[in-house]
């Protein structure tokens, strides 16, 4: 995959991470950037063409793949979190709305758009998980539920599109210095740091990106005895 010449579209790009990669394909030379959000006049980034995208409704995806035929590199980078635990009072209500945006809007998109990466020579997607696709805190263990699923899903679509040669790259991070975890008071990452990451390990060929020492670390101890995931979270 080259970043140079691309076209992509970037779901939840009107800030954070998604506003980085914008900023990043950008700089990049990549030809177009469709930076798609629910709502586009939140988009404010020069340079990008705002779409109307609501990752959890199939209709509108499956629109919005009709009109952008020219689309090589998809970024799945919207995302949600309720903070909620499954016992909590909203626990069930919490866990269906970040599976229907986290694991189901991946699908969604991925599913919508595989057919246009083949028809332009394969291309790529890039899926964004956590860190805590891998371990769960009380707090947020509904959204980890949802990434772990984002996870096994990026697994099998990797195998799934490898035959018309999709690049298919999960992204592994800590706390980003977003406003989804402004209220967290722990190191985190630059979102324009990570997004280079995630461009540099793209042109690499890899399927893979850990992108701070957290998710490295987390994903070291996987096979601990015991595994990271089996202890309670530190602190």
């Amino acid at each position: 995959m080259k970043i140079q010449n691309s076209v992509a579209l970037v779901t939840g790009a009107n800030r954070g991470l998604g506003l980085a990669f914008t900023q990043a394909l950008l700089a990049g030379g990549a030809r177009k950037v469709y930076a798609a959000a629910r709502d586009p006049a939140s988009v404010k980034q020069p340079g990008v063409q705002p779409v109307r995208l609501d990752v959890t409704n199939a209709e509108q995806v499956a629109a919005v793949a009709a009109e952008l035929g020219d689309v090589t590199l998809v970024i799945n980078n919207a995302g949600v979190i309720r903070g909620s635990g499954f016992l909590g009072e909203k626990g069930v209500e919490s866990a269906r709305a970040e599976l229907e945006t986290n694991f189901f809007g991946p699908v969604n998109v991925s599913r919508a758009f595989a057919p246009i990466l083949a028809r332009n020579g394969g291309g790529a997607i890039v899926n964004v998980l956590s860190a805590l696709s891998w371990v769960a805190f009380p707090a947020s263990s509904t959204y980890s539920a949802s990434k772990a699923a984002a996870w096994s899903f990026s697994n099998g679509l990797r195998n799934e599109l490898r035959g018309q040669g999709t690049q298919v790259l999960a992204l592994h991070v800590g706390y980003m210095d977003t406003d989804m975890v402004r209220e967290v008071a722990a190191p985190k990452s630059k979102p324009e740091d990570v997004a280079r990451q995630v461009l540099e390990a793209l042109e690499a060929g890899k399927s893979e990106i850990l992108a701070d020492e957290v998710s490295r670390r987390i994903k070291q101890n996987l096979s601990a005895e015991p595994g990271v995931y089996l202890l309670p979270p530190a602190g």
